[in-house]
């Protein structure tokens, strides 16, 4: 039978701190009767291909996908609760990222570029998309996106002039502002988006479910477990809810009213 995978590949500014978390998880799961527990995380390249895995045990993806391309294709788990700047509770927002001797109201930024991770992510395209859509005029308002493939990406577009604001989710920047301060030099913070339901967690179609519950079970163990307080400081987690899939909803209604207000944009790298 093919092995199970598992990832945890959203944030990653410490793929070993990472790694170190996942070890305590996996622990908790087969404490609870999973089978099969991954004992190491798997990178993905491909995370549509790999998040729709019939052998995917847990991963963690974002809303966006989650409320389009994923619906109805995969289970929720939970979510987790994190103590970066910028979350409260499951919520999380993006922090609007400028050059420090630049405009300090996203209103200045009209005409001007964006740089995004892709069109698929909330926290780096939409979210930001979201936030100008009650500023367009005849259905645009940056110049144009460029699109740079990850966040650390478009912070590094910003910094070098290759475009002119992005939105970075607010515990990827948390991760940074630790891991790789140098990337943050010359920028600051303009603005903030609207908090939704942070990340889901997430499991293959076909996962039972008593495992499904199992993996819940775990995931609340290993965030209450003492001996795991430095590996969930390190990624800023603070605990886990189950969560239904209804709460990404607010995700898709900023989509369709971003997509509504700025058709005439342009998209092209």
């Amino acid at each position: 039978m093919t092995p199970r995978i598992a990832s945890l590949p959203m944030y990653d500014a410490d793929r070993a701190a990472v790694q170190g978390w996942w070890a305590g998880v996996a622990e908790r799961m087969r404490a609870v009767g999973i089978d099969d527990v991954p004992p190491a995380l798997t990178w993905p390249e491909h995370l549509q291909a790999h998040w729709l895995a019939p052998r995917l045990l847990l991963s963690q993806t974002c809303g966006l996908p989650l409320v389009t391309t994923l619906a109805g294709r995969v289970q929720v788990v939970g979510a987790f609760r994190y103590s970066a700047p910028g979350c409260a509770g499951l919520d999380y927002r993006s922090e609007l990222v400028a050059r420090q001797d630049d405009a300090t109201t996203i209103e200045a930024y009209r005409g001007r570029i964006a740089a995004i991770n892709a069109f698929d992510s909330h926290s780096g395209a939409y979210a930001l998309r979201a936030h100008v859509a009650p500023l367009a005029t005849d259905g645009a308002f940056f110049a144009r996106y460029r699109v740079t493939g990850s966040h650390r990406r478009s912070i590094d577009a910003v910094r070098c002039g290759d475009a002119d604001v992005a939105a970075i989710d607010a515990i990827t920047l948390a991760g940074l502002r630790r891991q790789a301060p140098d990337l943050l030099q010359g920028l600051r913070i303009i603005g903030s988006t609207e908090r939704v339901t942070g990340l889901p967690l997430i499991t293959a179609a076909g996962t039972s479910a008593t495992e499904l519950s199992a993996l819940q079970r775990a995931l609340a163990c290993a965030c209450e477990a003492a001996a795991l307080d430095k590996a969930r400081a390190a990624l800023f987690i603070e605990g886990f809810e189950p969560v239904a899939p209804a709460a990404w909803r607010r995700i898709d209604e900023l989509r369709r009213m971003a997509d509504a207000a700025l058709h005439a944009e342009r998209r092209d790298a």
